[in-house]
């Protein structure tokens, strides 16, 4: 593990600390090496050069929509080489959460992503993506392996 030193004004200084405790880490450089991740990962998207990810997608929907409940599920069959697992949680008598983890080329996630949040009904979308190395169905990350023989 190599050592950086920076230095930043005053004012930077302490909201990075309050950061640090509000997000209840251990120390400034877990904090520092989580967000350059981030960023990182962010750059790769934009850039082109991540080709793959997972994801979450979340949304709130009327579940009172006429056939949106089936149209979303039916979404997550025809995509069902991207769709990994779902979560459905009921909010209130109209209202339901679902989350869905999705995997895959970033460009298929992404269309599939956009898919379900644009169904009429959905009135609230998230989707968070994370790059990832896939190779031949093993999770790569920092030169470990995680084989999933199933993909």
């Amino acid at each position: 593990m190599r050592r950086l030193t920076i230095s930043v004004d005053d004012d930077l200084a302490d909201s990075f600390d309050q950061l640090v405790e509000r997000k209840g880490y251990l120390n400034r450089s877990e904090a520092f090496r989580d967000l350059v991740r981030k960023e990182l990962g962010a750059a790769e998207i934009v850039s082109g050069k991540a080709k793959w990810c997972i994801a979450t997608v979340s949304y709130v929907y009327d579940h009172h929509e006429r056939q949106l409940a089936n149209r979303l599920t039916q979404l997550q069959h025809d995509h069902h080489d991207l769709a990994v697992t779902s979560q459905h949680v009921h909010l209130d008598h109209d209202n339901c959460l679902e989350t869905v983890v999705l995997r895959g080329r970033i460009d298929e996630v992404k269309a599939c992503a956009e898919g379900i949040i644009s169904q009429t009904g959905v009135r609230h979308g998230n989707v968070h993506i994370v790059p990832v190395d896939i190779d031949n169905g093993k999770y790569v990350r920092k030169g470990h392996a995680h084989v999933h023989p199933h993909r």
